[in-house]
C-alpha cells in the first residue's frame, strides 16, 4: 500500500513540472482543461488501478487466514501490528501463538469511521 503512494507522490511531482513547463507553450484556457485531465490520468488512474490490484491480491489474505481475524490485524497494510511482518495464505507470523480474537468493537469499529 506504501507504494502506491509513494509513486503517486513521484507522479504528481512530475505531472505538475511538466503541467506548469507547458504553461508558456499554450492557451490559459486550454491548460487548465490539460492539466486537470493530465492529473487524472497520470496519477489517479493509476492509483486507483493499482489498489484494486493490490485488494485482490491480499482478499484470500484478508478473508480466509487466522489473521485477519486477530487484533492485531491491519486490514489496509495486511500487516501483524504485533510482530510487524506481512502475513500470507501459508504464513503466520506468530505461528497463532499471539493470537488473540477481535472484539465485537473492534470488528465494527474501523468498517464504520471510514
Amino acid at each position: 500500500m506504501g507504494s502506491i503512494i509513494f509513486w503517486g507522490i513521484i507522479r504528481l511531482a512530475l505531472t505538475i513540472a511538466g503541467v506548469w513547463m507547458l504553461y508558456f507553450y499554450m492557451d490559459y484556457g486550454l491548460w487548465w482543461a490539460f492539466g486537470i485531465v493530465a492529473l487524472y490520468g497520470i496519477v489517479l488512474h493509476p492509483a486507483l488501478i493499482q489498489y484494486k490490484l493490490f485488494e485482490e491480491e491480499n482478499k484470500e489474505i484478508i478473508d480466509f487466514t487466522l489473521c485477519s481475524t486477530c487484533k492485531y490485524f491491519d486490514t489496509t497494510a495486511v500487516l501483524c501490528i504485533k510482530l510487524d511482518e506481512h502475513p500470507t495464505k501459508n504464513y503466520l507470523p506468530c505461528d497463532g501463538e499471539a493470537w488473540e480474537p477481535k472484539s465485537y468493537e473492534d470488528r465494527y469499529e474501523n468498517k464504520y469511521q471510514a
